[in-house]
């Protein structure tokens, strides 16, 4: 740390509060990573060349750098992993839970075991802060494997009265926002239950995925049970109307998951889809305000807003407004911009160029149509790399675009209102329903609105919290069924 402390003046601004406070010497991560010169895709338990003959660069969003180039598969590539998959079905369904339950715990040890190496390559690959990658996302993905690990062999139990069989062939298709966890998410439920899997990442964070397809080599993982095409939109839509797949799961934009809906309508096939989302939080006058700024700030600036189920709209009670006000802009000042592998770094860079114009495009609207924009955070980022600084708008009215379109940025819309019968018509004023959060100190007055809440997760005076055992999903045009907990087996059997 830097022992000199600059003197205050009188009347010194938040900014210049936060200049004079302690500063943090440089943190960066030192684990080493190897990251090969390129990677190939994973079928039958190897990995190959591509039938494209194609490969792509996948970039560290911090630098600008290409990190490798990986395989970008075709929709030859697609028919060799869902043959494969479907070859290794019966051998692995019939293998028994107990004998599936052991390969899942292998693979969740071994997750934990290469922790650090993983943690390194998500945030280079992703742009998100190392405490984010090495202290949620990487523990929660090793816990997805340990939990259905514990169901694979209890499924009859899962469903009292019933005999669960397994689907089949499951295609699972991953955005770039939690690439490790939404593998883990879709992966361990579909193993536990006795199916095969073909996954497709992100094209922009394809690298831990790959990385998971070595610890299952590792664990000695049967050939084809689990498949890893790389590649941009266009493998996804080939894996999407493949008929060899008897699941498809899908996280990612509405508007895509519109398009896979379509895609996978023909025949029968299962079909769940996570998808947008445009979150509300719902302050109080009585509610803990430090507690529930903070649950604000993890909601929709720490991960970058990059969470579908980001905190981004803010319904305020009007009699705390200019209050909660004041506190966001402090905090939001003490927020710290730049490195990823820095372990003091609070918000890291944006995935790609594409998302970085986007957000800016949507905070030019929000001010355009009258919005008044707050960003008090002026330090000075990398020279390289894609970055946004964390901001939020007051002023906002419930037609604006900034209200309700789904940004996927460390932006936040802030509104008021005088009755909780207020603030539930315009917390449920929106096509989305994915989650949402309640700040207040009154136990009856939390359930009211939890009722009422057009939903599918509501968290109560926290916000952002998981757990493996938790079912997360949404309704409306967040999309349908549930992932995790007893409820996010039930998409991977037949009953």
């Amino acid at each position: 740390m830097n022992d000199s402390i600059p003197e205050r003046t009188a009347g010194s601004t938040a900014q210049s509060v936060r200049e004079s406070a302690w500063e943090y010497a440089p943190a960066p991560e030192r684990t080493p990573v190897e990251i090969a010169d390129r990677y190939g895709l994973f079928i039958d338990g190897e990995f190959r060349s591509p039938r494209s003959r194609r490969w792509f660069e996948t970039v560290n969003p911090a630098t600008g750098e290409a990190l490798t180039k990986v395989a970008s598969g075709n929709d030859k590539d697609i028919e060799d992993a869902v043959a494969s998959a479907r070859q290794a079905l019966p051998a692995w369904s019939r293998i028994g839970g107990q004998e599936r339950a052991k390969y899942l715990f292998r693979i969740a040890r071994r997750i934990q075991e290469r922790a650090r190496e993983l943690s390194v390559l998500e945030t280079m690959d992703g742009g998100k802060p190392i405490k984010e990658s090495r202290d949620i996302d990487i523990p929660l993905a090793a816990r997805h494997f340990f939990y259905h690990a514990g169901w694979a062999d209890k499924l009859k139990w899962a469903f009292a009265g019933a005999t669960p069989k397994p689907v089949g062939v499951c295609g699972q298709i991953i955005p770039w926002n939690f690439p490790l966890l939404m593998a883990a998410w879709k992966i361990a439920p579909a193993l536990a239950c006795g199916n095969t899997c073909v996954l497709k990442p992100a094209e922009t964070t394809p690298l831990t995925a790959l990385r998971l397809a070595e610890i299952f080599e590792e664990v000695g993982l049967p050939p084809g049970v689990v498949n890893i095409v790389t590649g941009a939109g266009r493998t996804g839509q080939h894996l999407a109307a493949h008929d060899g797949i008897d699941k498809l799961a899908f996280t990612g934009s509405t508007e895509v998951g519109r398009r896979i809906a379509e895609a996978a309508a023909v025949g029968d096939r299962r079909l769940t889809l996570e998808l947008g989302g445009k979150s509300p939080h719902i302050i109080f006058a009585d509610a803990a305000l430090d507690q529930a700024i903070e649950g604000i700030v993890n909601g929709i600036w720490f991960n970058q807003g990059h969470v579908c189920c980001a905190g981004s709209r803010l319904f305020v009670e009007e009699s705390i407004h200019e209050e909660v006000v004041r506190r966001l802009e402090h905090r939001m000042a003490s927020l710290r911009v730049g490195d990823p592998l820095d372990k003091n770094t609070d918000i890291g860079a944006i995935n790609n160029p594409d998302q970085l114009e986007k957000i800016s495009s949507y905070v030019e609207k929000g001010q355009a149509e009258g919005a008044q924009l707050h960003k008090v955070n002026n330090q000075n980022l990398p020279a390289k790399g894609l970055w946004y600084r964390p901001c939020f708008l007051t002023g906002v009215q419930p037609s604006h675009v900034i209200a309700r379109d789904e940004i996927f940025g460390p932006v936040l819309a802030v509104m008021t209102f005088r009755t909780p019968e207020e603030a539930l018509k315009r917390a449920n004023n929106s096509p989305y329903g994915l989650a949402a959060g309640v700040w207040t100190d009154k136990g009856a007055r939390i359930f009211e609105m939890a009722k009422r809440l057009e939903a599918g997760v509501i968290w109560c005076n926290t916000y952002n919290q998981f757990d493996a055992a938790s079912p997360f999903g949404g309704i409306k045009e967040s999309g349908f069924g549930r992932e995790g907990g007893r409820h996010g087996l039930r998409a991977y059997v037949r009953l």
